[in-house]
């Protein structure tokens, strides 16, 4: 997939566990986990909403789109 979550990279500047993010915004840490790893086909923006909240970040930290190469 082109588009890129780097969750786990906006987790560590902000010295924050998956396991609070998950119990903030209301999300098992599975599903967070595979988030995490990319492995989800959509994600809500109500969300991505929750997350930027307690993340204090914008979606464009946290998503990346990498072309991919033919």
């Amino acid at each position: 997939m082109s588009i890129v979550i780097q969750l786990d990279v906006m987790l560590a500047r902000r010295k924050v566990k998956s396991k609070d993010l998950a119990a903030a915004i209301g999300i098992t840490e599975a599903n967070l986990s595979l988030l995490k790893q990319g492995k989800v086909k959509g994600l809500r923006l109500a969300t991505l909403d929750a997350i930027c909240q307690y993340l204090e970040c914008q979606p464009g930290d946290l998503l990346i789109h990498e072309p991919e190469v033919e």
